[in-house]
């Protein structure tokens, strides 16, 4: 498997891109959309949209003056198949847990020791 976009993981590395994902996931938004959600300034997101569909994340759909940002769903499937080796890693690692856990034989103790009659 070849090593995933690096663009793609600069994009993701912001809140607000990763946020501007979460808002196009539900269906895609114009700009002033984006800016009323996300309480910043139309430049930023701008900003912020430009890095997106320069990884690829998003495409932009011209609609009269406006632009409309919908989300790509091939890049994340993308880097959801370069993550999926280090996802079984990262199972098998808590899976060998879980049989260490079943195996290893409880010694807790129901009842504390009590220090009556200790004079010390």
């Amino acid at each position: 498997m070849s090593a995933p976009p690096a663009a793609a993981f600069q994009a993701l590395s912001d809140p607000t891109r990763l946020r501007i994902l979460d808002l196009l996931r539900d269906h895609p938004r114009y700009v002033g959309e984006l800016v009323e959600e996300l309480a910043i300034s139309q430049p930023r997101v701008s900003k912020h949209l430009r890095v997106l569909r320069e990884a690829g994340l998003v495409t932009a759909h011209p609609d009269a003056q406006q632009r409309r940002y919908e989300l790509r769903t091939e890049p994340l499937a993308d880097l959801d198949a370069w993550l999926a080796p280090y996802r079984r890693l990262w199972n098998d690692r808590l899976d060998a847990l879980e049989r260490h856990l079943a195996a290893t034989p409880d010694t807790t103790d129901p009842e504390p020791p009590t220090t009556e009659g200790n004079t010390s």
